[in-house]
């Protein structure tokens, strides 16, 4: 008897290619920042940015549903920090493009519903 059951790989999940979709984006904000704003607010946001992606990956690597939804969570807030806190503290301080933010804003709001 043929196993029917298949399991969609983590690069095939749709948040998944929105968290890394959102670290792109992220990265054209942080790579040209010099080495100041890095230090103070860029690691800080690129971390959390990346977060997001590395969350859903260990999350979905988990085999119990309390130990998924644990990583699924620390996603949820490794979200909201890169999406309303550090993109927006960074745009206030002109140190994103305005294209780059819209885009930025855009993405983590439809990742927020996904």
């Amino acid at each position: 008897m043929e196993n029917t059951n298949t399991y969609i790989i983590l690069k095939n999940l749709e948040v998944y290619q929105l968290s890394r979709e959102l670290s792109k984006l992220a990265w054209k904000i942080y790579e040209p920042l010099d080495w100041h704003i890095k230090k103070i607010n860029g690691d800080q946001f690129i971390e959390s940015t990346d977060s997001t992606g590395a969350n859903i990956a260990e999350g979905y690597g988990r085999f119990h549903y309390l130990d998924k939804i644990k990583f699924f969570y620390n996603c949820r807030g490794s979200l909201m920090e890169c999406a309303q806190h550090w993109i927006e503290l960074l745009f206030e301080k002109n140190k994103s493009p305005k294209k780059i933010m819209k885009s930025l804003r855009k993405l983590a709001k439809i990742f927020t519903k996904a």
